[in-house]
Parts: C-alpha cells; structure tokens; sequence
C-alpha cells in the first residue's frame, strides 16, 4: 500500500485558495472590462451630441452644453473607476500569484514524494522476486 503523501491536507487546502483567488481575478478582471465598456459608451455618447441634433437657438445650446459638460464629468468619474478596478485587478492578481506559487512548492514535493514511494515499491517488489529466485535455484532450481 503507497504511503500517504504527508502534507496532502494542506496541498488540498492551498488548491482551494488558489481556485478562490482565480475566481476573484476573474470577478475582477470582469468588473474592469465592464467600467472599460461604460466609458466607451460614455464616449461615444459624448461624440455623437455634438452631430446628433442642429442647434437652432440658445435654449438648445445651453442643453446640448449641459449634456456634453454631464457626460464629461461622467467621463472623469468613469475613469476613475476603471482604474480603481485595474487596482482591484492588479491585486487579485498578486494574491492568485502568491497562492499559485504555495499551491506548485507543495505539488513538487508530492511530485518527489510519489517518486520516492514508487522506487520503495519498485525495490521491495524487486528484493521478493530476487529473493523467489534465489530460493528456486537452491531448491532445486528447474521445475
């Protein structure tokens, strides 16, 4: 019976943090996609006030300027979000690394561990089959 890596409990433990942390990136990396999205739109709104209707007298004009200077501002709050949520992103990121590089420490010694388990097999399976050959021979040898 293959000995039981000794630290499985914990190599399961860090798996469970590394699959946590890649589900917040991805959450993340989502919520930086959609502010990118929201500005775009912001933008394109901005753009198409100024072509979208004529101006034909000064109420309008003040409307299109209260429009275009709403959008600006919304612009501004946008881009502060959108790197706000990069910051988020970059995090998650870094917290992903870190559990990707405690949950691979721990892979590779199971990895040495299963190895050296196997040779141990492999060489007690060995030693009873030498011993087997060894036994017939001096019994008597050919059957």
């Amino acid at each position: 019976m293959p000995k039981r890596f000794p630290l499985a409990g914990l190599l399961r433990l860090r798996h469970t943090e590394q699959d946590r942390a890649a589900a917040t990136l991805a959450s993340a990396n989502d919520r930086v996609r959609e502010a990118a999205d929201a500005r775009i739109a912001a933008r394109r709104t901005l753009e198409e006030t100024g072509t979208a209707m004529p101006i034909e007298d000064a109420a309008t004009l003040s409307a299109v300027a209260a429009a275009r200077a709403a959008t600006r501002g919304m612009l501004r709050e946008l881009d502060v979000v959108v790197e706000q949520r990069r910051t988020d992103a970059a995090r998650a990121q870094d917290e992903y690394t870190a559990a990707r590089r405690s949950a691979l420490g721990l892979e590779k010694l199971e990895e040495q561990h299963t190895e050296r388990t196997t040779a141990e097999e492999l060489r007690t399976e060995q030693n009873a089959l030498d011993e087997i050959a060894a036994r017939s021979c001096t019994e008597g040898g050919t059957r």
